[in-house]
Parts: structure tokens; C-alpha cells; sequence
């Protein structure tokens, strides 16, 4: 019996093993498993991932309230500063990628809904956006330091994730911030008046 159950745990790890690998190679769903990244592909995801923050922090400046606007100029000078220190390591050699010059498709399309919000809906958009962001660019940057190929690129990644942890952290806040006061303004209670003649 001992035998049997040995058999049939290392059958199961063997085979959810092989099965995750398979699933990363089809669907993408590398970041869910933890692997690390090519540095082509981190260069490029944190690269357009900067370029989408600045572009969405632009337009919370000119639709955002207070809390985002604040949240957005921190954005703009955080994301313009991390990629200068990409393109700066990429431009001198030590780190083999091309640093993409544009929003891809799907970068665009939230732009888009950004731009287009009407200024009752902006929030609504924007903070959980912001939220899903940087949930994402924690986790690259968090696989490509601990596995990414190129060890430049891995120290500049792992100096890098504090400041996106807070980023998190801050569109954590400013989206439940956002959620609290949507709640309270719906749970208006009616008084049993009738209405004020």
C-alpha cells in the first residue's frame, strides 16, 4: 500500500508539473507560475508598462479628483525616471533588447477608455486600472528578479520593486478610497418624510 501511494504522489507531481509547463507555453499564464521572463520580454512589458502609466497619469490630471491627480504626478515622475534607467541600460550594451518606441493594442485601447470616461465615470475606470497595473508589474519585475537572465537587468529590477510595491499600495488606497465614498453616497438612507414642500 505504501508503495502505491509513492507511486501515485510522484506520478501527480510529475504530471501537474509538465501540465503547468505545457499551460505557460499555450496561454501566457507564466506569471501565474512564477517563471521568470525573457530579458527581451521584461524589457518590454516594463518599458510599455511605463509609457501606459505616464500616458493614464496625464489624463488623471486633467479628469482626475484631487487624490488622483496627486497619485498621477507621482506616476508621471516615477515612470519617467524607470525608463530612463532602462533605455540607459539597454543604450550602453549592458542589456541585449529593443526598448519599444510605442503603446501596443491593448495599451491603447485603455487609453482610450480613459479619454473618452465621462468625467462622472473617470474613477470608476482609472483606480482599479491602476490597481491591476501594478499588481501586474510587481509580478514581473518581482519573477525577473529572482530568475531574469541577465544580472544588470536583475539588480536594477529588484531596486525597482519597492517603489512599485508603493505604487500598489497607494492605488490600493486610492481606489478603496474611491469604493468608500461610492458606497456611502448609494446607501443613502430615506427618512420616512415625505418630500420638503
Amino acid at each position: 500500500m505504501k508503495k502505491l501511494l509513492i507511486v501515485l504522489a510522484a506520478t501527480t507531481m510529475l504530471t501537474s508539473g509538465v501540465l503547468a509547463e505545457s499551460l505557460g507555453e499555450k496561454t501566457g499564464v507564466n506569471s501565474v507560475l512564477g517563471v521568470a521572463p525573457s530579458t527581451a520580454d521584461f524589457v518590454k512589458e516594463a518599458a510599455t508598462s511605463d509609457m501606459l502609466e505616464i500616458e493614464a497619469a496625464k489624463i488623471a490630471q486633467q479628469k482626475g479628483n484631487d487624490e488622483e491627480k496627486k497619485f498621477a504626478g507621482q506616476m508621471i515622475a516615477d515612470h519617467t525616471k524607470t525608463s530612463e534607467e532602462i533605455r540607459g541600460l539597454v543604450t550602453s550594451g549592458q542589456v541585449k533588447a529593443e526598448v519599444p518606441t510605442a503603446l501596443d493594442d491593448s495599451a491603447k485601447s485603455k487609453l482610450d477608455k480613459l479619454r473618452t470616461a465621462k468625467p462622472g465615470d473617470f474613477a470608476a475606470i482609472y483606480d482599479p486600472m491602476q490597481v491591476s497595473a501594478h499588481q501586474d508589474a510587481v509580478s514581473l519585475f518581482e519573477r525577473y528578479a529572482k530568475g531574469g537572465d541577465n544580472k544588470m537587468l536583475q539588480a536594477w529590477a529588484e531596486k525597482t520593486l519597492p517603489t512599485l510595491k508603493h505604487h500598489l499600495v497607494m492605488a490600493t488606497k486610492v481606489n478603496e478610497d474611491r469604493r468608500a465614498q461610492t458606497v456611502g453616497q448609494s446607501k443613502a438612507q430615506p427618512t420616512g418624510k415625505g418630500p420638503e414642500r
